[in-house]
């Protein structure tokens, strides 16, 4: 059974190499080098034990995938809901 990765369960140096496995893809590397500085502080907030790992997750999606409204097309129609 895997190991739990929620804050409660590990500690701060558990949780970087978490994401340092992670985000290494297989590599061997020791240190995560050469990822761009978003995605390094993308998983901080779980490093320091803010955030949980799956939160880190979806607060990164939710910035690629959320546009403003001035992004977006328009169609011609308003919504009604608001």
């Amino acid at each position: 059974m895997p190991r739990s990765k929620l804050i409660k369960d590990t500690t701060r140096e558990e949780r970087i190499r978490i994401v340092q496995s992670a985000l290494a893809w297989g590599d061997d590397c020791d240190s995560v080098s050469g990822l761009s500085r978003g995605v390094d502080e993308m998983y901080q907030p779980y490093i320091d034990g803010e955030l949980e790992l799956a939160e880190c997750n979806m607060r990164g999606s939710a910035s690629v995938y959320v546009k403003s409204d001035r992004d977006r097309p328009s169609t011609g129609t308003s919504c009604m809901m608001g």
